[in-house]
């Protein structure tokens, strides 16, 4: 969240920050904060005036009295504890409001961020490969999986429901050669390796930025238990360091999760989410780093760079996008998309195919900091909040698509990126000679 006196001393950019953010200003209430703090602050200095009191009136107390003025002091004792009382509980209340209010207002946007509305008015800064030019008519990865027996959808939805779905024969393998492959990478570059619990509490997602309850929530929440499914390893990984203050001399920490991935996809439609591009679970190795202030955008042009070698590794064109304010979220200060060529987004508008989000990474500066409390102890011997980034290395499931859609042959066979191979134990994926004589049978009722 943002610190309460800034929101004060730059009300007007705040409010100006929330309307290119397209965030609802009465949900985002930066009066209502402004209000709320000034209060909290007025109570204070009251509370602390009583207790002043209170003291002087103990010391009063000690001294040798006759036993009127004893039981004036007696008397006035007991109505300033019941004003104390009174003041505290108050106060109690206020910070609840406050903080509740406070964590409804974004972070503020880098200046060079593009301001928009929607993921359509985000930035091309980069183009990285040419789309390859088929001279048959390419297949979807939905369709290729179910060619290739390397997805069942249909059981899926059966099994767990909508937007579910089970990985079959070689795919099990692609997708472990892809989490290594990314793990690998990351290991060069010094992060420390990570597989995170599924499972956090709520108040760490909600220091994260996610709304771990509600209608608007895209997590899934654990009745009676406080805690929630965990959406990223950005969750899990944030929340390590939550109210610890870090040694200065360690920083920058270059941490990657693998993890489970729940996510609710409420509202998530369209034919573009169908497949294994919008699902309810997946698997996803994530970076997240904490760094001193001073170096938050250098680490964030680093994950970003990372990424890029990762997908360039792949062999797989895609483009990178600086994030409109409005395609932000309320955390990022900053925002890179990856969005990798899909030749399965054919449609009237792009007849060859085109990109679609499989990466980003943000600089969330401190924003997640105050709201978990990591801090690092500066030379100055004052106590500082950390800057937090976090970047996706690989969204096994998107990633997959991608190859399968750019990799396919016109003979229905797949062929596996080079760097995979070794990882794979094969370079090609062909078509089953028994999918046609399958070995059960569907019962009907």
């Amino acid at each position: 969240m943002l610190d309460y006196r800034f929101i004060k001393d730059n009300l007007e950019a705040v409010k100006k920050n929330i309307i290119d953010r397209n965030m609802d200003p009465a949900k985002a209430d930066a009066d209502l904060v402004v209000k709320l703090f000034d209060e909290r602050t007025a109570l204070t200095t009251e509370l602390q005036n009583l207790q002043q009191k209170r003291n002087a009136n103990a010391a009063a107390m000690k001294q040798k009295l006759d036993p009127e003025t004893r039981a004036k002091y007696i008397e006035e004792g007991k109505n300033i504890k019941d004003a104390v009382s009174s003041a505290e509980s108050k106060l109690s209340e206020l910070e609840v409001k406050l903080e509740e209010a406070g964590r409804q207002i974004p972070n503020m946007a880098n200046p060079e961020v593009p301001v928009g509305k929607v993921d359509t008015e985000n930035l091309e800064v980069k183009k990285v490969g040419q789309p390859r030019k088929f001279d048959f008519k390419p297949k979807s990865h939905v369709e290729l999986g179910e060619s290739l027996d390397l997805i069942d959808f249909e059981r899926g939805t059966k099994v767990s429901g909508a937007k579910f779905y089970y990985l079959k024969n070689e795919a099990v393998f692609l997708e472990q050669s892809l989490i290594m492959y990314a793990l690998n990478i990351l290991r060069k570059h010094g992060f420390t390796t990570f597989i995170t619990p599924d499972i956090a509490r709520e108040e760490i997602l909600k220091g994260i930025g996610f709304n771990p309850r509600g209608n608007e929530s895209n997590v899934y929440a654990i009745e009676d238990e406080g805690t929630c499914l965990v959406a990223t390893a950005e969750i899990t990984l944030g929340g390590y360091h939550s109210g610890e203050i870090l040694d200065k001399s360690k920083l920058p920490l270059m941490y990657c999760g693998l993890s489970h991935c729940f996510r609710r996809e409420a509202g998530a439609a369209g034919q573009f989410s169908k497949g294994l591009y919008r699902v309810h679970q997946f698997d996803k190795v994530e970076m997240f780093v904490y760094c001193l202030p001073e170096q938050s955008d250098s680490l964030h042009e680093k994950l970003r760079l990372i990424e890029e070698e990762i997908f360039s590794g792949l062999g797989l064109p895609f483009r990178v996008v600086d994030t409109c304010t409005g395609d932000l979220g309320a955390p990022a200060y900053r925002k890179w998309d990856l969005e990798a060529w899909m030749p399965g987004r054919a449609d009237e508008n792009h007849p060859d195919g085109d990109y679609g989000e499989v990466t980003s990474t943000s600089n969330c500066t401190d924003y997640q900091a105050r709201r978990l409390n990591v801090k690092y102890h500066d030379d100055d011997g004052k106590n500082k909040y950390v800057h937090m980034l976090n970047g996706t290395a690989v969204a096994v499931g998107r990633a997959m698509l991608s190859i399968l859609e750019n990799y396919q042959n016109e003979d229905g066979s797949v062929t596996i990126p080079e760097v995979l191979v070794p990882y794979c134990g094969f370079d090609k994926i062909g078509p089953k000679t028994d999918v046609a004589s399958p070995v059960y049978k569907t019962i009907k009722k």
